[in-house]
C-alpha cells in the first residue's frame, strides 16, 4: 500500500512540475515596432540637423540587429557603419558608449573591451529601456565630438519616450 501511496505522490509531484517547465522554457520580451524605431531615428536626426549636424542615425532592437539606418546627404561615408556599431554597442553591453569609453581607457581594468570584433566605444550610442527592460539601441555618428551624438540620440529616445511605457 506505501508503494502504491509513493508512485501516486511522484505522480502527482510530476504533473504538478511539468507546466512549470514550459513557461521557464519560452522567454517573452518587449521590442520596439519599426515604425517606433524609425520615428526615433527620425527625431533623432533632426535634433541633430536644427544643431547643423549631418549624420547618421541607427536603431537595432535588444538584440543589436540594425532596424532603421538613416544618413543625411552630406554625412560622410563612415557615419552609417560608426552609428550601427555605437548601436549595437550599446545594446550588446547594456550601457552607453559614453561610459564605456570612460571605463576602458588604456592601462583600466575594462581596456580590452576595445579590442572586442565590432565594439565602436565612442560617444553617441545609449539604450532605449522600457518598463526597465532593455528593448533597443540608438547610435548616432557624423556631429562634431561623441557629446554632441549622444545629444542628438537622447533627443530621439526622448521624442518617443511617452511611446515607450507599454
Amino acid at each position: 500500500m506505501s508503494l502504491r501511496r509513493l508512485s501516486v505522490a511522484m505522480t502527482l509531484l510530476i504533473a504538478s512540475i511539468c507546466p512549470l517547465r514550459a513557461e521557464e522554457s519560452l522567454v517573452t520580451y518587449k521590442s520596439l515596432t519599426p515604425e517606433l524605431a524609425l520615428e526615433l531615428a527620425r527625431a533623432a536626426l533632426s535634433s541633430c540637423r536644427a544643431r547643423g549636424y549631418q549624420v547618421a542615425v541607427a536603431v537595432v532592437d535588444r538584440f543589436g540587429v540594425t532596424q532603421v539606418m538613416l544618413r543625411d546627404r552630406f554625412a560622410g561615408p563612415h557615419t552609417p557603419s560608426t552609428a550601427s556599431g555605437k548601436a549595437w554597442t550599446a545594446a550588446s553591453f547594456k550601457t552607453s558608449t559614453a561610459e564605456l569609453n570612460a571605463i576602458s581607457q588604456p592601462g583600466m581594468m575594462q581596456s580590452g573591451l576595445r579590442n572586442l570584433p565590432g565594439v565602436v566605444i565612442i560617444g553617441g550610442g545609449l539604450t532605449v529601456e522600457a518598463g526597465g527592460s532593455l528593448v533597443g539601441a540608438v547610435g548616432v555618428s557624423g556631429a562634431p565630438g561623441g557629446d554632441a551624438d549622444e545629444a542628438c540620440a537622447k533627443a530621439g529616445i526622448d521624442a518617443i519616450r511617452d511611446k515607450l511605457e507599454f
